[in-house]
């Protein structure tokens, strides 16, 4: 009894330890929903103002709790939450499809423009195949391409669907993805889980037709592997056509949680989860990550630790051992705390707090994206809380993706503080780049006293801005007496420069 005592009290110390400790480089991700108005617009009748409001307000919320990046959605049902000449505007954006704001402006643009200015990353979240969420077509645009070519699609479970077996369709997805990378100045391309769609009892997905028309090498008893081709296909082309563009922009993909169950085959999880991505999605995880097809990946581990058929804490060591090198953030369901149909993990304390405690033991781990940003804009369960306070308390620099050979980034210059009666400005030159070694923004870390110390300490980072002119007395931190200063500049491939040399000075 005592030696278990004892091993209890070391458990738990340990973990205090890892909530103190901060990573300098951690994805702090959170997911923005526009389906269904989940998170952003929260209705379909706000004016352009109201949109833009909401948007800012949950941006400044974000930056509250030291969130780096956004992953917003801007095609969920085959729509556009941006003008393109490809697809419709989204009826969840404007309660039609294919009408536009009014007044109008350009929400993507807009969403881009707020995220860059807080030092946000904003990664563009589409869905693949998914057409309709339901079978009521009287919701489609007129000029809605369902109507120029009705071949190109399916009805599976009450919902439509893009055929994924057909040539049209891979092309068709990326002259999305392309139109989007090339117009707008984005970090990431996105895809969830929704690929094949999930199974529906007592029925098969209806792609026989295109099966024996176009079996690719094939046999008749190789469907499975036909499907799981057809996405493998698509993921590839994707990740070129992004790359052939803009090298810096990262592809990522958030699958569900369990690849496939070891009863299943060896090389899976513990787990006996009745979805498997391999088996049922036809979404090759693994395949994608050895290949290097995709940049990173966020498995959604929505289950608490201990569940008995898909436990938190397996799926992390086991995600954390076949990440094959690549970024791994884990997708963490922060919507599910404290509801009251939710399993007692949920309602007592905070599970995702203590899941973020379990990630800081895998150190292939490189942070989390969370689902969804009204947990954070109710704070459940005192999440915003727990972070600011504890395992958020500082910023941080979004992970440099190892998949992506970047560039280095330049060093900013002349760094130096000017006094203007009560204000102090800490200045340095602008650093003038162009396309992945462009500045996304500037670190500016300050040690009391008037030496230089260790950069490597989140805790040692005074501030993340996009400006190369800082008022040090409208900051948060009362700065009083001698401070060394230090700028770096970290660029769009996430490289952070040289450290310029720091600036002592009495504020």
């Amino acid at each position: 009894m005592k030696k278990t005592i004892i091993l209890l009290l070391s458990f738990v110390l340990l973990l205090s330890n890892l909530s103190a400790e901060q990573k300098k480089r951690e994805m702090r991700a959170v997911w923005i929903a526009t389906v269904a108005n989940i998170d952003w617009p929260s209705k379909q009748n706000f004016t352009s103002k109201a949109q833009r409001d909401e948007m800012r307000t949950m941006l400044d919320k974000l930056v509250q709790n030291n969130i780096n990046a956004i992953v917003v959605q801007i095609r969920p049902t085959a729509d556009a939450i941006y003008p393109s000449s490809l697809e419709p505007w989204s009826n969840w954006l404007t309660g039609k499809q294919g009408q536009r704001p009014d007044p109008y402006y350009d929400p993507l643009q807009f969403i881009i423009n707020e995220a860059h200015q807080r030092c946000i990353e904003v990664h563009v979240w589409l869905n693949p195949y998914r057409v309709t969420n339901s079978d009521n077509l009287n919701i489609l645009s007129k000029n809605n391409l369902y109507y120029k070519n009705k071949n190109l699609y399916v009805k599976y479970g009450g919902k439509y669907y893009f055929e994924p077996g057909l040539d049209e369709t891979r092309e068709f997805l990326n002259s999305v993805v392309e139109d989007v990378v090339e117009r707008y100045d984005i970090d990431g391309i996105h895809f969830d889980d929704y690929f094949y769609p999930y199974r529906v009892a007592g029925e098969e997905f209806p792609d026989e037709a295109t099966f024996r028309k176009n079996p690719r090498g094939f046999g008749p008893d190789q469907k499975d592997d036909w499907r799981r081709n057809n996405v493998n296909m698509v993921i590839e082309e994707l990740q070129k056509t992004i790359k052939s563009i803009k090298p810096w922009v990262e592809f990522g993909i958030s699958p569900f949680g369990v690849w496939r169950n070891d009863n299943v085959d060896s090389k899976g999880s513990a787990t006996r989860a009745g979805v498997q991505n391999y088996d049922d999605l036809y979404a090759d995880i693994l395949k994608w990550l050895k290949e290097g097809s995709i940049d990173y990946v966020v498995p959604q581990l929505y289950w608490e630790i201990g569940k008995k058929v898909a436990d938190y804490s397996v799926l992390a060591k086991w995600w954390s051992e076949n990440s094959y090198g690549k970024n791994l953030y884990i997708g963490l369901y922060a919507s599910q705390l404290g509801s009251s149909d939710a399993n007692a993990a949920w309602r007592n304390g905070n599970e995702l707090i203590r899941q973020l405690n379990v990630n800081k033991l895998y150190p292939q781990i490189d942070g989390a994206v969370y689902f969804s940003a009204k947990g954070f804009l109710k704070n459940k369960q005192g999440l915003n809380d727990s972070l600011q306070s504890n395992l958020y308390k500082y910023p941080a620099i979004c992970p440099v993706n190892r998949n992506i050979q970047g560039e280095p980034s330049a060093q900013p210059q002349n760094i130096r503080i000017v006094k203007d009666r009560s204000d102090a400005y800490l200045l340095w030159d602008e650093v003038q780049e162009e396309g992945g070694c462009q500045i996304a923004y500037y670190v500016v870390y300050a040690f009391k006293g008037k030496k230089v110390g260790d950069l490597n300490n989140a805790a040692n980072i005074l501030v993340r801005t996009t400006e190369n002119c800082l008022n040090l007395r409208e900051l948060n931190h009362k700065l009083r007496g001698n401070y060394c200063f230090v700028v770096t500049a970290v660029n769009r491939y996430k490289h952070e420069s040289v450290p310029t040399f720091g600036v002592t000075r009495r504020l």
